[in-house]
């Protein structure tokens, strides 16, 4: 889920020239949006499952709803990738986050509690983390020699 994990690439570039850096962002951007689609189809893949699911277990698939909005969004400078259960309009509404219900687990109005499932977005961003660096990495080298 958003902000339970964060990955991040720090670039420092330092001035080479005195005329600047050419950097085509493009490269990017499609890089971005490469590995958005990988991420989400590993998490959708995490809770594919056809089952009820435990305290602990990734969510299980009753429906499938949960599965099909995991989606991506590339922001428009093209330096973020947002990758989290949406709506048709975006992330869900306050009053109808059921993924975080599943995440951070709930008390129920009939009495009980929902217990927290596995953080199935953290893992897979973590099973593609190597896949991540590499595209970024390739990426930026060709934002860089572009020019």
């Amino acid at each position: 889920m958003i902000g339970s994990s964060t990955a991040s690439v720090r670039i420092n570039i330092r001035e080479i020239s005195p005329h600047g850096i050419v950097f085509e962002k493009k490269y990017v951007r499609a890089a971005m949006r490469i590995l958005g689609g990988e991420v989400q189809a590993e998490a959708r893949k995490l809770v594919a499952r056809p089952s009820v699911s435990q305290p602990g277990d990734y969510p299980g698939k009753k429906t499938g709803r949960l599965q099909k909005a995991i989606k991506y969004q590339v922001s428009k400078p093209g330096f973020l990738v947002i990758i989290a259960p949406m709506d048709k309009t975006g992330l869900f509404k306050k009053n109808q986050f059921y993924p975080a219900f599943l995440n951070y687990g709930a008390n129920r109005k009939r009495g009980g509690k929902l217990a927290p499932r596995a953080n199935y977005m953290a893992d897979a961003l973590a099973a593609k983390s190597d896949r991540v660096r590499s595209v970024l990495r390739s990426a930026i080298e060709k934002a860089l020699h572009a020019a």
